[in-house]
C-alpha cells in the first residue's frame, strides 16, 4: 500500500513524540517500508549542533536508534533553513517530495483557538503534498 514514511522530529523534543515515533515503526513494520525521519534545524549554532553538519549526524545517529530499537528500515534527511520556525511548512511539503514519500507520519497538539488563525503543519503538509499524512496526538 504504502512505499516509504517521512516522520518529521524535533531533536529538542523528542520526549513529546513517543506516540508518533511508534506508530511510525509499527505502520513501517505492518508495511515493510522504511521510515525517513526529517529534522530541520537553524543554520546558526543551536543547542543541537554547532552547524548544519554537527545536527545531520546527530538526526543520523536518532535514526540509527529508532532502527535497532523497532527493527526497520530507517534513513535521516535534514534540512537547514536561516528560520525554521517560518519556513517549517514549506521546508517539510519540499521534503516529502523530494524523500519519495508517500505517508507521512507526524505529531500534533490538541487544536486552539490560534489554529483558527494559523493552519498546523499537518494540514499545510496534507494540501499541498499528494502523501497521506497522519496526525498523532498525545
Amino acid at each position: 500500500m504504502f512505499k516509504k514514511i517521512m516522520l518529521p522530529v524535533d531533536l529538542a523534543h523528542v520526549d513529546k513524540l513517543a506516540l508518533a515515533l511508534d506508530a511510525g515503526a509499527n505502520l513501517a513494520k505492518l508495511y515493510k517500508i522504511p521510515v525517513v525521519y526529517v529534522g530541520v534545524t537553524t543554520e546558526a549554532p543551536s543547542a543541537l549542533g554547532h552547524n548544519p553538519a554537527e545536527f545531520t549526524e546527530k538526526l543520523r545517529d536518532f535514526a540509527d536508534d529508532q532502527g535497532v530499537r523497532h527493527g526497520i528500515a530507517t534513513d535521516a534527511k535534514a534540512y537547514a533553513s536561516h528560520d525554521p520556525a517560518t519556513d517549517l511548512d514549506e521546508t517539510l511539503i519540499g521534503a516529502v517530495k523530494e524523500t519519495g514519500c508517500d505517508l507521512v507520519v507526524m505529531a500534533t497538539h490538541v487544536p486552539t483557538v490560534v489554529d483558527n488563525v494559523w493552519p498546523s503543519n499537518g494540514g499545510r503538509v496534507a494540501t499541498h503534498t499528494d502523501a497521506s499524512v497522519f496526525l498523532v496526538r498525545g
